[in-house]
């Protein structure tokens, strides 16, 4: 590629950005970039529903569902945009973890060269793409890396014959739509905006996980069954049977002001307080100690396999105590609370168990197995943990167990019945400015660029959530995976959105084929899972009335 047409397309992307910043200062409410001044007055009493052209001849459609409670649905197009299928050489790389062999989507320049050399050899015609670091807060800026590609093709099976070829020719290769490509612009881009208005909203914004840690469940099954306003897929959750128990939360969740799953490090999460009229978001971590008489021992999880860690970050993790996304870490000496909402069997194999009763007095000691009593609790130990219970958890012992959740100026967060949290990563929005720390929550890693780039530097399917200054609430779903149809978000383009919606704070829940949106029980948005929408983990419901979830 040229230098001439790389700064082309960063012209193309620098404009469609600006234009939604137009959009949002164009409009009679400061958030709003769907809705165009004629409708930004009508009223939330009854579910309406208005369609008006708005920016760039784009029809956007506004939807009353009740009072303080809206959704806006709308295409962002740019016809500039021209993606392709193509054929990306793969780099060779090292895991910074491990130190096995792997592969990178790209490389640094000299690899870069020789390999455009080595295909041009082949007979191949390769172009060179220079990558750029996206607007994290945490990572090196200029260039992060090259990317070597053979050729422009209109289907993607004719990518995939060359692709055939090129791989023939000893290259390892993917076949790639350039149209996920951060660096150029995007199809279409298909959004649905909620936004709730905490002081006119006469019902309840909670997380809600079904009443089941350990299960999964479609977004859409739980709004039908809790008859919610709006629903949105939340935080991360195991997905396969190797990281845990499926359907338990990979982060920091907390619902009815009760800890179900602990923090991953430092991570973003969005605190509903008071049944949501108090939303803030932050960075939150979490300690939770176990005592007995004059001894104490660090509680390292609740509600997941001893041993196993999804997303790392917990002190003591191998290899890395740091979050790390997506990796299952390991720990030797866990212990690990179980509450009433883990409605599975509970995880067998070496170590020590001590169940609870409702008063934290030690009922019964043993092997690990069976099921937590009801309005009681259990504490599994493996290591040094599960030596900690023999030596001090006695049978009709009353243990104490110490729950603090912290924001990162150390500030506790205090958690009444009302108040509910969802977590995920990366931070995109902090003080009305954008501010994505992907390193630091581990979801990208510039020491290793066969780490996160797909899942940050990609198009995907994204949910997010975002406060403005008036306090309300945006719950925004972008499809993805959808070539030429809707490509979805970069982290850096997520950011740049919700701080275009006027959000002051904002942050990534999880996406890919977990995004989906409810609008009174009916999903809105299109899945990106060829099986169509996915059971989760937990969800965020906004519920008319007091209605308990």
């Amino acid at each position: 590629m040229s230098v001439t047409a790389e700064k082309a397309r960063h012209r193309t992307i620098r404009v469609r950005q600006g234009a939604w910043r137009v959009a949002v200062l164009g409009t009679a409410l400061t958030l709003v970039a769907l809705v165009p001044p004629a409708t930004a007055g009508a009223s939330s009493t009854a579910s309406t529903a208005s369609t008006t052209s708005g920016p760039h001849g784009i029809a956007w459609t506004t939807q009353s569902v009740a009072p303080g409670v809206q959704v806006r649905t709308g295409v962002l197009q740019d016809a500039d945009a021209a993606g392709v299928w193509t054929v990306t050489v793969q780099a060779p790389a090292v895991n910074r973890l491990t130190g096995a062999a792997t592969w990178a989507p790209l490389g640094d320049r000299t690899w870069a060269d020789a390999t455009a050399g080595r295909l041009r050899d082949a007979g191949f015609e390769p172009r060179l793409e220079r990558v750029a670091w996206d607007d994290y807060t945490d990572t090196p800026h200029g260039t992060m890396g090259w990317q070597v590609r053979v050729g422009r093709y209109a289907t993607q099976a004719e990518a995939g014959t060359a692709n055939s070829a090129v791989a023939g020719a000893g290259f390892r290769t993917s076949v790639e739509w350039t149209g996920y490509d951060g660096r150029q612009a995007a199809d279409g881009e298909r959004i649905h905006l909620a936004v709730l208005d905490p002081e006119r909203l006469r019902g309840t914004i909670a997380v809600s996980d079904g009443g089941n840690v350990a299960d999964r469940e479609k977004t859409s099954a739980v709004a039908t069954r809790l008859a919610s306003l709006i629903g949105v897929n939340g935080g991360f959750f195991i997905t396969s049977d190797a990281d845990g128990v499926q359907g338990t939360m990979a982060g920091l969740s907390a619902v009815h002001g009760e800890l179900e799953s602990m923090a991953v490090g430092s991570r973003a999460a969005l605190i509903l307080g008071d049944g949501g009229r108090r939303p803030r978001i932050a960075d939150l971590s979490t300690t939770v100690t176990v005592r007995a008489g004059s001894a104490t021992y660090a509680v390292q999880g609740i509600n997941r396999v001893p041993g196993k860690l999804r997303n790392c970050g917990r002190p003591g993790a191998v290899p890395i105590e740091q979050p790390r996304h997506d990796t299952t870490c390991t720990l030797a000496d866990d212990l690990v609370k179980f509450t009433p909402a883990f409605r599975a069997a509970l995880p067998t194999g070496a170590g020590t168990q001590v169940v609870l009763d409702k008063r934290d007095v030690v009922v019964s000691t043993g092997e690990r197995g069976g099921p937590v009593p009801e309005g009681g609790s259990v504490l599994q130990g493996t290591g040094a943990a599960a030596a900690w219970l023999t030596d001090h958890a006695h049978t009709g012992a009353r243990l104490s167990l110490r729950e603090v959740v912290r924001d990162s100026s150390g500030r506790q967060v205090r958690l009444g019945p009302d108040d509910s949290i969802v977590s995920a990563a990366p931070t995109l929005v902090e003080n009305g400015r954008v501010h994505i720390d992907a390193a630091t929550e581990g979801t990208l890693d510039p020491l290793d660029l066969s780490f996160g780039f797909a899942w940050s530097n990609v198009r995907q399917p994204r949910t997010l959530a975002g406060i403005d200054r008036r306090g309300r609430l945006l719950l925004v779903t972008v499809d993805g995976r959808q070539p030429g149809v809707s490509e979805g978000f970069t982290l850096g383009e997520a950011a740049r959105f919700m701080r275009s919606l006027g959000a002051v704070q904002a942050l990534n829940l999880d996406g890919g084929g977990s995004t989906a949106m409810t609008v009174k029980g009916a999903l809105v948005n299109v899945t990106s899972d060829a099986t169509g929408e996915r059971a989760v983990g937990d969800t965020i419901q906004v519920l008319p009335g007091s209605g308990r979830h």
